[in-house]
């Protein structure tokens, strides 16, 4: 067990509740309650039940619960091995089901799989502190933890006491009997907020449809994209007619591309303004509540906002390292901006159209501007982005870099029908376990892309080594008729990302699941180094091949994909940057008034930094699922963190000459990709680089390098 509680959706309860109807039926037994009879003990999905999930949830409660009353009870004195050792692994049947619970919730949802989500949140609450708030529990952990230096630690076992004794801290140990009620109350009401904003997004993303019947309000989009939307009317009973959603690879072409600016206008609105149509999915009142219920929390435990309680275990430490970053961007990527949206109008002048342009106008017109400067079409590069080929280049990287190689395997369980599976293995033969792909969007997948995990690396108490089961979700454009799926150069650069979270969780090699986590400004470094190769002409010369032909990506396409892209960076940079300021403004609040309306405020923080009335934030507040649905609450500047990590690392591989440098490729996996969570994020930097790193290659990088004051302080 975790007890850093790292993994907040996986702790969970059922504390006191029967199991009457939901024991095994005659012929099916439960496949959470023994060892899976599958090829590397993949869960066997097409045999899990809904009562499945919710008897072993029960169970695995049950067991944990008698663990933990196993170690408080004994009547031996605290020590590593009988306390915190013991602790770390209880709980290994609610894990087995949470990993394959959650990880299906999120790609392969259905109305029953929600519901049980609703009911056990709270549970799951309770659950969680039960544990963390047990005083003879921690009086133990605390007596092992006062006497450290009497066990003789190694590294890592010094590092999990350290986890355990401050997550005790953390979750509520100290406070008074009165105040661990409260944190009761407000960690059950957190975790329904957030389940109920995702559910609320998800469902709004759904509901809007773009129906076309008239050919002429096609004009402009590229032939795969109609395709795709017939095809997507055609499912939904509406053959000859088109249909555009809300998911990306349908709604961003479409702002891109489409001639028709009323209909770019209504799916652009559309977009921005899920979960805030004043509807049963609305999300404002979710959101002040939330927001409420965390800083409550975080004052509660001693802290003045909830940034403040977040960031004490990341790498940036506070809420000041976090603005000085964002703000030190903010002023040249703005000015990037402008200079992008001055070319805007001029292609609106171009065209005979006399409006300022709007939101819903960027995207369109910035691709006009991109093909004049640079002669470059996105639908030029994409017959050269074929999937199976990107992956490919991902895996062929992953080769030159680490000498591992991947094996396709067929007739494995799939978590969807869509889904494949290859197997890793390592330069010396052994294998490093399973990563499963999910590349396409469906009703039942939440949006995004991201990594996840069926099965984490550990070892079981016999000291063998439990081979990690890696899932990559994607929402890629699908293939259309004889056509395969043809990504974007975004969308290639996406599976790059997801696959070095991939790799992260394939080398990681720690004995205990308290010291896996790396703290979440540092978990985006491994996945956007690997962007960094995606477009090497070196590497493209390996992946990109026409679907048809099979030529070889020319060199001048090469040239230009080099020339064009950094281009449009303004805009890419002051939208993330928008919706970190967002995340971060929120979390800092130290009062948040009972008639705070969010999309008031909203406007109010993003209007003060001045930003362009074109550019939305990247995720607006009623559909920021990476803050208010959990996991980057207060963290969202994660990515921007970490690229002056990625950025700084790769350019130590373009000082050596050698892109696929095998001594700093070894010293990445070693120092970077092995470790867990068991030394200092900073001091895993410094073993690899060497030094601290520097933001000169991420302005590099984005083509910000500076022209104004980068030291200019947040006002």
């Amino acid at each position: 067990m975790n007890i850093n509680f790292c993994k907040a959706l996986f702790v969970a309860a059922f504390i006191g509740m029967s199991s009457s109807g939901y024991g095994q039926t005659a012929g099916h037994i439960n496949p959470f309650l023994s060892e899976y009879a599958t090829p590397y003990g993949v869960p066997p999905f097409d045999k899990i039940t809904i009562q499945d999930y919710k008897e072993a949830f029960l169970k695995g409660m049950q067991e944990q619960k008698e663990e933990i009353e196993a170690i408080v009870n004994q009547r031996s004195t605290p020590d590593f091995e009988n306390t915190i050792a013991a602790m770390d692994r209880s709980g290994r049947l609610l894990s087995k089901v949470e990993y394959v619970f959650y990880s299906q919730n999120s790609c392969n949802t259905n109305a029953e799989m929600q519901a049980l989500n609703q009911e056990i949140s709270p549970l799951l609450s309770t659950h969680s502190d039960d544990i963390s708030l047990n005083p003879k529990l921690f009086a133990r952990v605390k007596r092992v933890y006062e006497n450290k230096e009497k066990f003789n630690l190694d590294k890592e076992q010094n590092k999990l006491l350290e986890n355990t004794y401050k997550s005790f801290v953390r979750n509520g140990a100290n406070l008074s009997e009165a105040d661990q009620k409260k944190l009761r109350d407000l960690n059950s009401k957190i975790s329904m907020l957030q389940i109920t904003f995702g559910q609320n997004m998800l469902k709004e993303t759904n509901a809007f449809k773009l129906v076309i019947d008239d050919k002429k309000d096609l004009s402009g989009l590229p032939e795969n994209l109609i395709a795709s939307a017939a095809e997507t009317a055609k499912e939904m009973g509406m053959d000859g007619k088109w249909v555009f959603t809300l998911h990306n690879p349908s709604v961003m072409p479409f702002l891109q591309y489409a001639d028709n600016r009323a209909l770019r206008e209504r799916i652009f609105n559309a977009y921005i303004n899920r979960g805030n149509n004043n509807n049963s999915e609305d999300n404002k009142a979710v959101v002040r509540d939330l927001i409420t219920a965390r800083l409550e929390k975080a004052k509660l435990m001693g802290y003045e906002d909830y940034a403040s309680f977040a960031l004490e275990n990341r790498m940036a430490k506070n809420e000041k390292n976090v603005y000085d970053l964002l703000d030190q961007l903010w002023t040249p990527a703005l000015d990037q901006a402008k200079a992008e949206l001055a070319d805007i109008k001029a292609e609106i002048k171009k065209d005979g159209k006399k409006f300022n342009p709007e939101g819903w106008d960027w995207r369109y017109y910035f691709e006009k501007a991109k093909k004049e400067k640079f002669n470059i079409d996105e639908n030029e590069i994409r017959p050269y982005l074929e999937l199976n080929n990107v992956l490919k280049g991902a895996f062929y990287v992953a080769n030159r870099l680490y000498g591992i190689t991947f094996r396709k395997m067929d007739y494995m369980p799939l978590p969807h029908p869509e889904a494949q599976v290859f197997e890793c293995t390592d330069k010396n033969g052994k294998s490093l376990g399973l990563i499963y792909f999910d590349f396409f969007p469906r009703a039942s997948k939440r949006g995004g892309a991201w990594c996840g995990a069926y099965r984490d690396q550990g070892y079981d108490e016999q000291g063998n080594k439990i081979l990690p089961i890696v899932t990559i979700v994607c929402n890629f454009t699908k293939p259309v008729g004889n056509q395969p799926a043809l990504l974007s150069a975004d969308e290639a650069s996406t599976l790059f990302h997801e696959f070095g979270h991939g790799l992260h969780g394939l080398f990681k090699d720690v004995r205990y699941e308290g010291t896996s986590d790396v703290p979440r400004d540092f978990v985006e470094l491994p996945s956007q180094i690997d962007e960094h190769w995606a477009f090497e002409p070196e590497v493209l010369k390996v992946y990109a091949k026409h679907y048809k032909t099979g030529e070889t990506i020319p060199a001048e396409l090469i040239e230009k994909l080099d020339k064009s892209g950094k281009y449009g960076q303004g805009f890419i940079t002051v939208e993330y940057l928008a919706a970190s300021l967002l995340d971060m403004d929120f979390h800092t609040m130290k009062s948040i008034p009972a008639n705070l309306n969010v999309m008031d405020y909203e406007q109010k923080v993003l209007g003060k930094r001045k930003i362009l009335k074109q550019i939305p934030s990247r995720y607006r507040t009623t559909y920021f699922n990476h803050t208010m649905g959990g996991g980057y609450t207060a963290g969202y500047y994660s990515y921007i963190w970490a690229e002056v990590l990625d950025c700084d690392a790769f350019g130590a591989y373009t000082e050596s000459g050698d892109i696929f440098n095998q001594d700093l490729a070894a010293k990445f996996r070693k120092y970077i990709l092995e470790p867990g969570g068991i030394d200092d994020a900073m001091d895993m930097y410094k073993n690899f680089r060497g030094k601290a790193p520097e933001i000169k290659w991420l302005l590099k990088n984005r083509g910000l390098e500076p022209k104004t004051d980068l030291k200019k302080k947040k006002e």
